[in-house]
């Protein structure tokens, strides 16, 4: 991380915020936490540790990558087996009135998961490996942003919240409903995923097996398959489109092409003119042209 995100655990199990809160914690000597409710929805996200978690009148032993959804008035509580042992976990809570307010917007994408928690008396699930890393990805993009001193950064966090419950629900749905998708399929779908919110950073097949855990070629052969084109081709088109976007910015060649991954200007110069049919200095000055041309009123 680029900055320690953790916070103290808070034995308080009543909300502070409005809305929302977020927590990570990293504890080796955790506090005795007795059998409570609460008014506000939490989701449950284990990243390391010896944890027996019950949740209504259910108990499960917990491995990484589990998570929980726990519906407002449910009764939950749980037990380190290994007190000096390191504990992690992320802790999203939504009061009533901000998740209903998410649910107004769009109710089957928000609120599906935790309705169908509420039914059964709080939900447990275990995602696959690679569900698990972007999980735990989201709930740290919403606490780096609830760190944050940039404009817009409550609008941003609610966005970033409501996207975060559409990939939970989408994740339960299929679950629940038996889509079974091929593991190429799945593994596809997760590498464009990844693609596409990474693109100022190391792509290559190498650094894209480590993170996945299979073969680069694997990956090669399913993305072809899939897509019709190599991922060196996929990858350079979104890296141009992200350039064409930060021209349209305002941001300096010499900056741009260096954060996508292109070597030296006339690399970048030369694929930006083959995919747009324009230099990236004709695109700027068009785009410039474009805007400076008034109105004309009839």
């Amino acid at each position: 991380m680029k900055k320690e995100l953790s916070t103290s655990f808070d034995t308080r199990q009543h909300m502070k915020s409005e809305d929302f809160e977020i927590f990570y914690y990293k504890d080796l000597n955790l506090s005795q936490v007795s059998l409570h409710i609460h008014s506000h929805y939490e989701f449950y996200y284990f990243v390391e540790g010896s944890v027996s978690y019950r949740l209504g009148d259910n108990e499960y032993l917990l491995e990484p990558g589990d998570c929980l959804l726990i519906p407002p008035g449910l009764p939950h509580t749980l037990s380190n087996a290994a007190p000096n042992s390191p504990y992690r976990r992320f802790v999203l809570w939504c009061s009533e009135n901000f998740f209903q307010s998410l649910c107004r917007a769009d109710a089957e994408g928000c609120g599906y998961g935790f309705r169908y928690a509420a039914e059964i008396g709080g939900l447990h699930f275990r995602p696959d490996l690679v569900n698990a890393q972007e999980i735990m990805g989201l709930l740290m993009n919403i606490l780096e942003e609830r760190n944050d001193t940039r404009p817009f950064r409550l609008f941003n966090l609610r966005l970033l919240i409501a996207s975060f419950f559409v990939y939970i629900n989408r994740l339960i749905y299929n679950s629940l409903n038996q889509e079974s998708q091929s593991y190429e399929n799945a593994l596809y779908i997760n590498i464009c995923y990844y693609i596409n919110h990474h693109l100022d950073e190391d792509l290559s097949l190498n650094r894209l097996a480590d993170f996945f855990f299979v073969s680069k070629y694997h990956i090669a052969h399913i993305f072809k398959d899939s897509m019709g084109i190599s991922i060196h081709q996929y990858i350079l088109k979104k890296r141009l489109h992200a350039c064409k976007n930060a021209i349209l910015s305002g941001m300096a060649f010499t900056k741009i092409y260096t954060q996508y991954g292109f070597n030296d200007y006339t690399v970048f110069y030369r694929a930006f003119k083959k995919e747009f049919g324009m230099s990236p200095t004709a695109f700027k000055e068009q785009c410039s042209l474009t805007e400076a041309t008034p109105e004309i009123l009839i």
